[in-house]
């Protein structure tokens, strides 16, 4: 098995599945940053509810950005960087946790099966390019 990349462009086909998983992983974030804001006003600390609102709409700009440079050489290392954040949100709101688990075995599989897909469409174009000439 590969060493799975933290840095480097990624095969068409990866930075595809990628890209529409942080997109979707951005609105679950959104999510998230509205039952943040809702637990601490309804803990009395409306304060601290307004942070933890812009702090998680943060994130959830973080996933949407990240799905947008997939195509750079830094949109998988921000991509791994969401999920790490996304993890760490567990401590404000625990039921993160199942979103985290969630999205980042997502994020694993997608990136796993990309490769192998680009790998066997890299090998198929040397084919063809072989028989042409």
């Amino acid at each position: 098995m590969r060493r799975l990349p933290l840095y480097g462009r990624q095969g068409k086909f990866t930075f595809r599945l990628l890209a529409v998983a942080l997109f979707g992983q951005s609105i679950i974030l959104s999510f998230f940053a509205l039952v943040a804001r809702g637990n601490a006003i309804a803990a009395g600390e409306p304060e601290r509810g307004e942070t933890l609102l812009w702090v998680g709409l943060g994130l959830a700009v973080l996933a949407l950005v990240s799905s947008g440079l997939m195509r750079s050489p830094v949109g998988i290392t921000l991509g791994w960087l969401v999920q790490v954040l996304t993890w760490a949100s567990a401590v404000v709101v625990t039921a993160m946790i199942g979103v985290a688990v969630v999205f980042t075995l997502l994020w694993v599989v997608l990136l796993l099966q990309g490769m192998k897909v680009d790998a066997v469409v890299a090998q198929r174009e040397r084919e063809a390019a072989a028989e042409g000439t």
